[in-house]
């Protein structure tokens, strides 16, 4: 019986390489010579991400469109500040497998919810850049930091804050209000290299003192990722037709 068993199990996992190898053969379109696809988990669900196989597809609809009225939608620069990480494609992928698989970081739809609604990045959750730039004391605000990892601060004395100023005791983690010591690194995108949403809120972090090395910025956004065939996923429990948001 136990025999048996292990022929049975054996049986299997040679099947299963069986059919992965055939599966990979038939990858036309890959993500880089040597990666066809990337399996990554984003704390709920295992996502495969790849790209569409059918080589005479073409996008449509909005990210077709290759101008805009400027203003507002103007072509952002490559640099949001000079301490944050501006990445491409390879990149988001890669802070995928590690950062966010490691649950040390998260991947940010930063653009308003009628976008998020028709489809987004997968792994990526939804805070509107509006969000960030509100007031400092604002609840909604001090409750999207905290499940970032920030610890709000009370009460700090002068002297200990003076002592940080100066960059000790990692004071450059933090400012009077909020800790930001063991803050998720976070990677911000929006629709394009045309939007202005991410950039927003990427500058609205940093005034809020969350750190530059922290933050990533993926210019290319939702127009390059789909240019590029990558995997997008519409939100659980909506649909492409809930929201006609133009904005952005």
């Amino acid at each position: 019986m136990k025999n048996s068993l292990t022929t049975i199990i054996l049986a299997a996992a040679v099947a299963a390489v069986t059919s992965f190898n055939v599966q990979a053969k038939d990858v036309t379109v890959k993500i880089t010579k040597d990666k066809s696809y990337s399996t990554v988990h984003d704390g709920k669900e295992l996502i495969k991400i790849s790209r569409i196989q059918d080589t005479s597809h073409v996008i449509d609809g909005s990210f077709a469109k290759t101008s805009r009225p400027c203003p507002p939608f103007c072509i952002t620069p490559l640099s949001v500040d000079k301490g944050v990480t501006t990445v491409a494609e390879l990149e988001v992928i890669k802070f995928m497998e590690t950062s966010m698989y490691r649950g040390k970081g998260v991947i940010i739809d930063a653009r308003t919810p009628g976008w998020h609604k028709k489809g987004t990045i997968p792994g990526s959750i939804n805070i509107p850049f509006t969000t960030f730039e509100k007031d400092s004391n604002d609840i909604e605000l001090a409750e999207i930091f905290e499940s970032l990892g920030a610890v709000e601060r009370d009460n700090v004395n002068s002297v200990l804050r003076m002592v940080e100023d100066f960059g000790f005791l990692g004071g450059d983690q933090k400012t009077e209000k909020w800790d930001f010591s063991d803050a998720k690194e976070l990677l911000l995108w929006c629709n394009g290299p045309w939007c202005g949403q991410s950039p927003r809120a990427i500058r609205a972090l940093l005034k809020a003192g969350y750190p530059a090395e922290k933050l990533f910025y993926y210019r290319g956004g939702m127009q390059m990722w789909q240019s590029l065939g990558l995997t997008t996923v519409v939100p659980k429990g909506m649909s492409v037709a809930d929201s006609g948001d133009s904005s952005e």
